[in-house]
């Protein structure tokens, strides 16, 4: 199936939900691992806590842990034990230079403030950790945001996760309770991998951006657009 220009499918559409993913998607790359080695700069004792890492990332590459218990792992390691009010601070200051250093696609910026223009009710749904995402999307203008929780006790954090990791079909789940929240609005879901297309496929109009040859492949079996944000015209 042929790209079809962010505008179309913009243009002529009544108000309705629009859906981005976040990393890759309206960010150049992953944001969780710049939040915890960023971290990890202003902490560097904690580097010691990751001792266990290899042998969590390897459970991981040979299918014995999945990627939330991979995530938790990570978190528990560098943030676990640390206060609200220490976390709050760094999350504030990391969701602060994402804009300043150019995190960001200028494209899918563009692509968004259309939506916003168009009435529609914007949504940020990702897999990466309600320690930051929830700020990221507030400054962004979305006006809901989900994402992965990460587990507190009391004010400390415990760095397990209070939900699904919201990936693959977990992203199908949230896109259904979406629609159920918003009956009668047409879906516009943007994303960047293989693993975004089981809920892409569900929207009324969908795009892949800046995704792998063989994602674009699976995307185009689909039935799913596929394109890239930097090659629509204005």
């Amino acid at each position: 199936m042929p790209s079809e220009p962010a505008e179309r499918l913009v243009e002529g559409a009544t108000a309705g939900l629009a859906v981005f993913d976040l990393d890759g998607t309206l960010t150049w790359r992953d944001t969780l691992r710049p939040f915890l080695l960023g971290y990890l700069r202003r902490r560097p004792a904690r580097i010691l806590r990751l001792w266990r890492a290899p042998a969590y990332l390897l459970a991981y590459l040979l299918g014995g842990a999945d990627r939330g218990a991979l995530k938790a792992r990570l978190i528990r390691m560098v943030l676990g034990g640390r206060s609200r009010p220490e976390i709050d601070r760094w999350a504030d200051e990391f969701t602060a230079s994402l804009a300043a250093r150019g995190a960001f696609r200028p494209a899918a910026l563009a692509c968004l403030r259309r939506h916003r223009d168009a009435g529609d009710r914007l949504v940020l749904l990702s897999a990466s950790p309600d320690l930051y995402v929830p700020r990221i999307g507030a400054s962004l203008g979305f006006d809901e945001t989900i994402c992965t929780g990460v587990r507190w006790s009391g004010e400390q954090l415990d760095g397990s996760l209070s939900t699904a990791n919201r990936r693959g079909e977990e992203k199908v789940r949230c896109l259904v309770a979406l629609r159920q929240r918003h009956p009668g609005l047409r879906v516009t879901a943007y994303g960047n991998s293989g693993s975004d297309l089981p809920h892409l496929r569900l929207a009324e109009r969908a795009l892949l951006v800046n995704a792998s040859h063989r994602a674009r492949a699976s995307a185009r079996s689909l039935g799913v657009t596929v394109g890239e944000f930097e090659n629509f015209g204005a």
